[in-house]
Order: C-alpha cells, then sequence, then structure tokens
C-alpha cells in the first residue's frame, strides 16, 4: 500500500517558531505549504531544499487565506494540519490604543484563525485532522503591558476549545500552544532591539520565566515545534481543547525568590 501524504498548512512559516515547525514538519514527512507577508533568501533556499512550498499570504485578507489553503490542498487532495502561527505584539495600555491598532492585533491574531478554520475544515473532512493555535502565555493570564495582545491571546485559546468540542464529530482535534520568552523571533527581537538597554531587557524576559531563568536561556522555537508536531501525531488522538504552556513556568504564578507585598 503507498505511503499517505499527509499534508500541513503553518501561517507565519517563514521565521521564528513558524519557519521551525515548517522545518520539523518535512524531517517528518508532511507536504508542508508555509504561508507569510515576507521570506528571507535564506529561508526560501532552505525550504527549497526540503520541498517545502511558500506562498505570500497577509493572514488579514480573506482571499489570499483561500487561495493558500486551495493550493495546499491541490497536493494531497486534502488538509491534514492547519498551524495558527503568525501573529503581532502590542505593547500599549489600553488608552493608547487607537482603533487601527486594536483591528490589527485583532484581526492578525484572532481573525486570522478564524479564516483559517472556516476553509481548511472542509478539507479535513471526513477523515479528520488536526488544527494547532499558537497562543501565547498571555492567553492564559492577564498582562498589564499588553492588554490588547493578551486579549486577543485569550480569545484564541477559547476559539480553540470551542472548536475543538465543535468539531469533535469530524474527527478534528483543536488544541493550542501558549509559548512564551522564545528567542529568535521577529517579536521579540524587535522589542530587545527597540529597548534602550537590550541586555537587560533580555535578561528582564529571562527572569520573567522562572525555568528560563534557572536555565539562563530563553525558549527555543524548536521546542515550541516539537509540541505542534506532537499534537499533530498519532500518538495524541485522544488529546483535544488543551492550552499546553511552553514558558517556563511563567504563567504558573509569582516566582520564588521575587518579593511579594504583605
Amino acid at each position: 500500500m503507498a505511503e499517505i501524504l499527509k499534508s500541513a498548512i503553518v501561517t507565519g512559516g517563514a521565521s521564528g517558531i513558524g519557519e521551525a515547525t515548517v522545518l520539523m514538519l518535512a524531517e517528518q514527512g508532511y507536504h508542508v505549504w508555509a504561508g507569510d507577508i515576507q521570506i528571507t533568501d535564506e529561508s526560501q533556499s532552505a525550504f527549497t531544499k526540503r520541498g517545502i512550498q511558500f506562498r505570500h499570504c497577509d493572514v488579514r485578507n480573506e482571499q489570499q487565506i483561500i487561495d493558500l489553503i486551495s493550493n495546499a490542498a491541490k497536493a494531497t487532495g486534502r488538509i491534514d494540519l492547519l498551524v495558527n502561527n503568525a501573529g503581532v505584539g502590542m505593547v500599549k495600555a489600553i488608552t493608547d490604543v487607537a482603533a487601527e491598532e486594536w483591528d490589527l492585533c485583532l484581526d492578525t491574531n484572532l481573525k486570522a484563525a478564524f479564516l483559517t478554520c472556516k476553509y481548511a475544515i472542509p478539507r479535513m473532512r471526513p477523515a479528520g485532522g488536526s488544527i494547532v493555535n499558537i497562543a501565547s502565555n498571555a492567553g492564559l493570564l492577564p498582562r498589564a503591558h499588553d492588554p490588547v495582545y493578551s486579549i486577543s491571546k485569550a480569545a484564541l485559546v477559547a476559539l480553540t476549545k470551542s472548536l475543538a468540542l465543535c468539531h469533535s464529530v469530524d474527527k478534528i482535534r483543536v488544541n493550542c500552544v501558549c509559548p512564551g520568552p522564545v528567542g529568535d523571533t521577529g517579536m521579540i527581537n524587535a522589542d530587545i532591539a527597540a529597548a534602550a538597554d537590550p541586555v537587560a531587557f533580555r535578561q528582564s524576559l529571562i527572569d520573567a520565566s522562572p525555568l528560563a531563568r534557572a536555565a539562563q536561556r530563553m525558549i527555543s522555537p524548536r521546542e515550541i515545534a516539537a509540541a505542534v508536531v506532537y499534537l499533530a501525531s498519532e500518538q495524541s488522538q485522544m488529546i483535544t481543547g488543551t492550552a499546553i504552556a511552553i514558558d517556563g513556568g511563567k504563567s504558573l504564578g509569582v516566582p520564588p525568590g521575587v518579593p511579594t507585598p504583605q
């Protein structure tokens, strides 16, 4: 019997967590389609060598999402895995956020996942499939410095759970991974570069996560990718509606050694 070629789509797949996921899925034998708004020559070369397809896709554009999913489905006749990874950050007090900034954050981090799921789910029936949303530890607990970002990710966690329940009858599993702090990503690198003291800022990100602080390093994109691959695998067939925190314990509460008010 011929081996069934599995098809996967990863949004925001040209850098950071997305790129690590794309490459790891290719290693697992998936026919991978990466959608992103831009790609470096280095990443394009790596993709070409591994047979990974890249398509320009602004996830705020419904037609571009339709085109990405349609092209990917042609390879195998269906979609086995959808990874909603594309996202933007926003560090601003709510009183400083303009309406168009709200729209940018919510459209990229939440509406895009709604649209990709809307068009991918019919391609997953009737055999089933897996959807993995990349949320954040900000979706598990509120954060004072980025309320709009936290809202978008908390809503993404809620979307994950709702769709997991709705589409269990279709044998479609829906889970999310909640990372942070992850090094070597566009979002984190931009925040570090913009800081008045990049070295101190990077250290503050590490110190905010107890395991990261103990190890004196940030989480790697491949550690997040490994969780995505597991959630897509045969070994996780009875896992759905979960929100897996890969944040070094950041979302657990106040870590040891941090003074607390009495």
